[in-house]
């Protein structure tokens, strides 16, 4: 059986009519006149099949049927009125839905803030976050499963055929056990002695998920006559912290991590010259939605601010 169809006005018109009890000023209301109101209630009720009113010379009521009908048709109303407003906010970039991958590096010290005063600004939009390594954000992208990413790459190895904005530059630390002679056997401000580095084991990501830096590791090893000894390999930062301070190895850390203050494990400044690490936000240039515009904008925004 096919489900009667009725159209807004005749909703419009039987709420003035339930709220007024009175048709003729029901009417006036609506800006017509009373005749074809009354007739406009006659159809709606016989398309419903049931009274939604009970009229008599001297009142209007309505029925217990026209009652628990209004608060649902107040409710269609109010949404009905709200929706060009809501599509010119999406269309704006000020509401909808927002898919951010990002690398746990991040959130050490730059998203939470961009996150927040997002959310203010915008409260609108519905901020998904996602904590993803490259490679994963890169397949993510590529489906369509999220609008953007944030993810860390050797300077100037971002990955091709994505728009992107480089929002931190920084060099790499090691990451020492604190009991450990290097982290020790000079001030705490001065790079760690090149030669003792080699030779120590190493804890480290796998190259899938990062390789331009992982490269640029190795290479660091191979420019000094010497290969890299890997004892561990952990997906996440915090876990090669969390490894470094059970002594499995040492470990070349974005200086950001430096803000994971992990018992057992010290932060140094690595040999010269240290290799340094890119992060971007990436996107894809034929799907970049208003509301990622948005997001794009505001990044850009905040850093122009921490640079002012």
């Amino acid at each position: 059986m096919n489900e009667p169809v009725i159209d807004m006005r005749a909703w419009r018109q039987f709420v003035a009519v339930a709220e007024e009890l009175h048709f003729g000023r029901a009417a006036q209301r609506l800006h017509m006149t009373q005749p074809p109101l009354t007739q406009a209630i006659a159809n709606l009720e016989r398309t419903l099949g049931l009274r939604l009113f009970d009229r008599t010379q001297r009142r209007v009521q309505l029925t217990p049927a026209g009652a628990a009908l209004l608060p649902g048709a107040r409710d269609l109303l109010q949404r009905a009125q709200q929706l060009p407003r809501q599509a010119q906010a999406v269309a704006a970039g000020e509401a909808g839905r927002l898919r951010l991958a990002f690398v746990s590096t991040v959130g050490f010290g730059l998203l939470p803030p961009w996150v927040r005063s997002f959310r203010q600004r915008y409260p609108q939009v519905a901020l998904e976050l996602i904590e993803a390594t490259g490679d994963v954000q890169l397949a993510a992208l590529a489906r369509g499963d999220i609008d953007a990413g944030l993810l860390l790459h050797a300077p100037g190895a971002a990955p091709a055929g994505l728009a992107r904005l480089v929002v931190a530059q920084e060099p790499l630390l090691l990451a020492l056990p604190e009991q450990h002679p290097l982290a020790r056997a000079q001030p705490a401000h001065a790079p760690v002695d090149a030669a003792a580095v080699w030779d120590e084991p190493l804890v480290i990501f796998p190259r899938l998920i990062l390789p331009s830096l992982h490269d640029a590791i190795v290479e660091r090893y191979r420019a000094a006559g010497r290969a890299p000894q890997v004892a561990q390999e952990a997906i996440q930062m915090q876990t090669i912290v969390n490894l470094v301070s059970a002594e499995l190895g040492i470990a070349w850390v974005p200086q950001s991590v430096r803000q994971f203050q992990r018992p057992g494990v010290v932060y140094r400044a690595a040999p010269a010259p240290a290799p340094t690490c890119e992060t971007s936000l990436v996107w894809r240039a034929d799907a970049c939605p208003p509301v990622l515009q948005r997001w794009v904008a505001h990044v850009q925004a905040a850093q122009a601010g921490a640079e002012g």
